[in-house]
């Protein structure tokens, strides 16, 4: 299966850059992850619990990052065993361009999986994969660019009982 498409960010192209190779950063974005460490030189160890149709699993494994052109592209190789439910495994390729609201992402994702998962169909499949990698880009996008200026409905928007800002990532790691 492969898709591809892009993300407008509201931030600078280096806050991008340095998300990507956040280990914090991604276990925020990728759906059903409950641990990622690592660096980005050696790699990342991730344990993600998925349910895809009837079948639930923990996928331990491990993303690597590839082809990388500091503050440009990279590439995102990542391969997960579910056990009996059997494997995943999925390559992104991460483009970043400079626009007047801050950056484009642009990416190409590919994904395969195997063992009881690829009894499930492939239109079962295909939709899964797909969802799962437009969660990861936009929890991506509300990760970088940190909560909405408005606030939430229902939510104090200034005053005394005012609830504090969440902060971004970045403000996250710096503060």
């Amino acid at each position: 299966m492969q898709m591809n498409d892009q993300r407008d960010i509201k931030a600078p192209r280096s806050d991008v850059w340095a998300a990507l190779l956040s280990a914090e950063v991604l276990k925020d974005c990728v759906p059903g992850a409950q641990e990622v460490t690592g660096s980005p030189e050696e790699g990342f160890e991730a344990t993600v619990v998925q349910k895809v149709g009837p079948v639930k699993a923990t996928f331990k494994g491990q993303v690597i990052l590839s082809d990388m052109v500091e503050g440009e592209s990279l590439t995102l190789s990542g391969e997960g065993k579910g056990g009996a439910a059997g494997f995943a495994k999925g390559e992104a390729k991460v483009r970043l361009e400079d626009i007047d609201e801050g950056t484009r992402l642009i990416y190409e994702v590919e994904a395969k999986v195997g063992g009881k998962l690829a009894q499930l169909g492939s239109r079962l499949i295909d939709g899964f994969a797909k969802k799962m990698a437009d969660q990861f880009f936009e929890n991506f996008q509300t990760v970088v660019e940190g909560p909405a200026e408005d606030a939430a409905p229902g939510e104090v928007a200034e005053g005394e009982d005012a609830a504090p800002k969440k902060k971004g990532w970045l403000s996250r790691l710096k503060g």
